[in-house]
């Protein structure tokens, strides 16, 4: 099971994200032995253990199930299957919101990695072309929940191309670029165009290669 990481003050599925884990913890202790399989909870129980009435909890449950966190029981009308996406829930760490002025400073240095990819990462056969910030940092918000970069990339060109050795598979290439990313952040979301017009709307770019 992966750990699922929420963000501090943000609302999931209309539930405040200390809530919803909690709660999310609560649901899990009425199925305590039962292996996965068999784990079933009533819709009443689930509305109690959110504390939410029965119009609320009627549109909650079907977000929940929407977001693939509950699965229906068809033999059961009315119970719920717990999918291992709830369990990520009840175990998941809740940090507070990325600083703007920490996103600025690893959008800066997320820049500065992929210039260093397009000039020295020769055996690398992708460069970026540009690198697009989009997601929260495009909102007003002190407090980011991601911080989604877009990169467009093309293929190198034979002047920038290692003499010596083999080069790496187009998704190689991919992986090593994504994989610097991410190491700055736990925030950080990297997408792959080749086509500007693909990035996430709305977006900023701040780098291009002028190479």
């Amino acid at each position: 099971m992966k750990t699922r990481t929420l963000i501090a003050h943000q609302r999931y599925f209309g539930v405040d994200a200390v809530q919803l884990r909690t709660a999310a913890g609560r649901v899990l202790t009425r199925v305590v032995g039962l292996p996965p399989g068999r784990a079933r909870v009533r819709a009443d129980h689930l509305k109690r253990d959110f504390a939410v009435d029965t119009v609320e909890g009627d549109a909650l449950l079907h977000e929940l199930v929407d977001g693939g966190l509950l699965r229906p029981d068809a033999r059961a009308p009315g119970d719920f299957e717990l999918t291992d996406r709830f369990r990520e829930i009840a175990a998941a760490r809740i940090v507070e919101p990325l600083p703007r002025a920490r996103a600025r400073a690893l959008v800066a240095r997320a820049c500065e990695i992929v210039r260093q990819v397009n000039a020295e990462s020769t055996r690398n056969p992708l460069v970026v072309e540009a690198l697009a910030v989009s997601g929260s940092y495009m909102s007003r918000d002190d407090g980011l929940t991601d911080l989604v970069l877009g990169a467009v990339v093309r293929s190198r060109g034979a002047d920038r191309r290692s003499r010596w050795g083999r080069m790496a598979n187009k998704q190689a290439g991919a992986q090593a670029i994504r994989t610097e990313l991410m190491a700055l952040s736990s925030f950080v979301v990297v997408h792959f165009v080749t086509d500007q017009a693909d990035l996430p709307r709305p977006f900023a770019i701040v780098y291009r290669d002028e190479s």
